[in-house]
């Protein structure tokens, strides 16, 4: 009886060495299981440490289980490309929650990669930064990661950083600019409402698009990564600012002003003492600036009575902070380095549509 024991015991040994040789190797083959779990978060040091990609880190092939988004509006920073993806841990959902903003899962990482386009049609990484919400105390975090000239790799890198490029725009256009790298207390500042740091860009009806034939909400709902999405007919859409065909002039400004303004142009958000409110929602005239003396502007009104004076554009303070570069008058007063032709002509045309 002694000798089963004893051999069971050597057997039950020998089971648990080759599962932990197993296991460890499954590790190194394969971090997947590093950025799916949600125990003892801690930013990484490099990108490449969390397993988010597979082959060349530069190409962004998402792993299993990354979710790659659209925006149908979105931010702009100096003609950069932008490539978005979530990371929802394994055995957690995404929830639509009745008021139409998205409820993420502990342990979800939003993934936004930065990179411009150069003289020799190149894409070139500059940054990607990480919002994480740590299970711990269920709230999110910042983290920037710097790209290396080799393409290679990003390092953790919080202080920031000024880095001249040379881009292509969206009409071939060189430009030559100082691109800004944030801090993460710069990140902060967008992100703040009421005190708590919270995602800008997935909101619920700016995800509420069609990608590659089907709605993209919906195929999340589909494949078990979001819960409680009502029938997409009810589910709000912010108009893509850049579709002239299906939206009017004043449906594209307005669109363009919540994703660009609106997240410190709101109650709780940076800009809250001003009093100009910029949601797409708002449609109280003197909130969203029509007629409306400033509160802090400051030197950033150049002399200026109004935000918006219908008709007469040039006379209206939004636009011509708009319409500039030079720190303390340039707005957005993060982001971007140099001014954003298509959005100005944009809000310009808004203005001078109003009577």
């Amino acid at each position: 009886m002694k000798k089963v024991i004893k051999r069971v015991s050597v057997l039950f040994l020998v089971i648990g060495t080759l599962y932990c040789v197993q296991s460890c190797k499954n590790k190194n083959e394969n971090s997947n299981s590093d950025y799916q779990s949600v125990a003892d978060f801690a930013f990484k040091e490099k990108l490449s440490d969390y397993g988010f990609f597979i082959g060349k880190l530069k190409d962004l092939k998402s792993n299993e289980g990354i979710l790659s988004y659209k925006l149908n509006s979105a931010l702009f920073t100096d003609y950069a490309l932008k490539d978005r993806f979530i990371v929802v841990p394994k055995g957690t959902k995404m929830k639509y929650t009745s008021s139409g903003v998205l409820d993420f899962p502990n342990g979800t990482i939003l993934i936004k990669n930065f990179a411009y386009t150069n003289t020799d049609h190149q894409k070139i990484m500059i940054e990607t930064r990480l919002l994480a919400k740590n299970p711990k105390d269920k709230k999110w975090y910042v983290m920037n990661y710097l790209w290396n000239k080799e393409q290679t790799d990003a390092v953790k890198h919080i202080s920031g950083a000024n880095i001249p490029i040379t881009l292509l725009d969206e009409e071939n256009n060189i430009v030559s600019t100082t691109y800004k790298v944030p801090n993460t207390n710069d990140c902060k500042r967008c992100h703040v409402n009421q005190a708590v740091l919270t995602p800008i860009g997935p909101k619920a009806m700016n995800l509420n698009n069609v990608v590659s034939g089907e709605n993209q909400l919906g195929k999340w709902a589909d494949s078990g990564y979001l819960q409680g999405l009502p029938e997409i007919t009810k589910v709000p859409v912010l108009p893509n600012w850049e579709d002239e065909d299906t939206y009017d002039l004043n449906q594209r400004a307005r669109a363009y002003l919540d994703i660009n303004c609106a997240h410190c142009h709101t109650k709780g958000g940076d800009a809250f003492n001003t009093g100009l409110f910029l949601e797409y929602g708002q449609n109280e005239k003197s909130v969203v600036g029509i007629m409306k003396e400033p509160v802090s502007a400051g030197g950033g009104a150049n002399g200026l009575n109004f935000d918006i004076v219908p008709g007469n554009a040039s006379e209206s303070i939004l636009y011509n902070r708009m319409d500039s570069t030079v720190p303390g008058t340039a707005m957005p007063e993060l982001g971007r380095s140099v001014k954003h032709k298509e959005g100005i002509k944009l809000i310009h045309d808004w203005i001078q549509s109003m009577k």
